[in-house]
């Protein structure tokens, strides 16, 4: 049976988000599903701020990053206020289910919204920083991997010029997946995630210790120290004046910052996209609401909505692989 459907992009722009839309938009044309897309978030369903999309939106649509609905953060949404107006604009819309690309705040104001209005609700995770609870990875996470994996491959070549200590802060808020692997796949010699740290002085101690082990065994040579944000108290400022003041003086702090979230999308991301936007089109209409849909071992997943935001822990494999990694530096 034909329904009207909806969706948006909320929250951080991933690369792969419009790689979703396009699967998202052919899956509803081949099933007669009618598509409006929501523009800059859930600030369009407050305004009520909404286009058609059809197979002729789709041109070229794969290869692009960020998102052609745009993103936005709204605070008028969280508000019951806010949810009730959205509610009422899907309803004057006569929408069946609206799809939701995004994070777990994302994620929290699709259930907010769920208490306000009866349609169906379906979420797909699109960020870059794969701390979403459910699936194996997030759409966007692969491309940024690559993305710092490639900016530390640089600063790598300047600080072997030099022979200097250089911090890379990579993003991730609160979670440690992509300073992880882009760490490992950039050979660093150091990473500091939230879920491994181990206080300031200790993880000082030990950077001071590598730094020093391997000068001696090679003489001055450059030191990567990939950083996830918001784990150093004061940011690499702090920790880089901390360096200089043990002695560790040759020291140089950079903040790849939004730069990984842009660009085109890699193979992976552009292949999880498309299955997980395809796999949603295939749950309209069926019981299954307030969820999302994921991806574990290649196989597509439904997930309970509000699980989504609990704590989604590392891969304890690579911990032990950068551990080993870290550790043989000065054993």
């Amino acid at each position: 049976m034909s329904k009207r459907i909806a969706i948006l992009t909320s929250g951080g722009d991933a690369p792969g988000m419009n790689a979703c839309i396009r699967a998202v938009i052919i899956a509803c044309q081949k099933a007669g599903h009618k598509l409006y897309g929501y523009l800059h978030g859930y600030n369009g369903l407050v305004n009520q701020e909404y286009i058609s999309l059809s197979f002729d939106t789709t041109h070229n649509l794969i290869q692009q990053g960020g998102t052609i609905l745009h993103s936005a953060r709204c605070k008028t949404f969280e508000t019951d206020d806010g949810a009730q107006k959205s509610a009422e604009n899907l309803s004057k819309l006569a929408i069946d289910t609206l799809i939701v690309i995004g994070g777990d705040g994302s994620f929290r104001g699709l259930k907010h919204l769920s208490t306000f209005w009866s349609g169906q609700t379906i979420g797909i995770p699109g960020t870059i920083d794969n701390d979403i609870n459910g699936t194996d990875a997030t759409i966007g996470y692969y491309t940024a991997i690559d993305t710092a994996m490639s900016s530390i491959d640089k600063v790598r070549d300047t600080a072997d010029a030099f022979e200097r200590v250089f911090l890379v802060e990579v993003m991730g808020r609160h979670a440690g997946f992509l300073a992880l692997n882009a760490a490992l796949s950039s050979a660093a010699d150091y990473v500091l995630l939230p879920e491994l740290f181990e206080g300031c002085e200790h993880e000082l101690n030990n950077i001071i210790c590598q730094i020093k082990a391997q000068r001696a065994l090679k003489g001055t040579v450059s030191f990567i120290v990939v950083v996830a944000e918001n784990v150093w108290p004061g940011g690499l400022n702090a920790l880089s004046t901390a360096l200089n003041a043990k002695g560790i003086e040759d020291v140089r702090p950079v903040t790849l910052g939004h730069v990984q979230r842009g660009g085109s999308p890699v193979s992976e991301d552009r292949l999880l996209a498309t299955h997980l936007g395809a796999y949603a089109v295939s749950l309209i209409g069926s019981e299954n609401t307030n969820i999302m849909v994921g991806e574990v071992n290649k196989l597509p997943v439904v997930v309970p909505l509000d699980t989504c935001w609990q704590n989604k822990p590392l891969n304890p494999a690579q911990v032990d692989i950068i551990r080993s990694l870290m550790n043989a530096r000065y054993d």
